[in-house]
């Protein structure tokens, strides 16, 4: 996955993560941490789509299971965050 990805204010944007040996078990969870706090987790799916609520967006399962991508409908500028996946 890429290490860093820009958009503008309300632009759509895709952020993959991806891990070729994930088990069928496990899940690819994601996190985000906003400047100067914790690390609360934001979303993780095992099949398919999932609608997100905050940030608005949708967490997709790719065919397979190995990457699991993360889509902001409309981020604003206070969605500019570090965010993080893992197993």
């Amino acid at each position: 996955q890429e290490p860093s990805a820009d958009t503008t204010e309300s632009t759509g944007i895709s952020i993959t993560c991806s891990h070729p040996n994930i088990q069928t078990h496990q899940i690819i969870y994601w996190y985000r941490q906003l400047p100067g706090q914790g690390l609360p987790f934001l979303a993780g799916a095992l099949h398919g789509s999932h609608e997100l609520r905050s940030p608005v967006g949708q967490l997709s399962e790719v065919a397979g299971r190995c990457s699991s991508t993360l889509w902001l409908a409309q981020p604003r500028l206070r969605d500019a965050v570090v965010s993080f996946c893992a197993l």
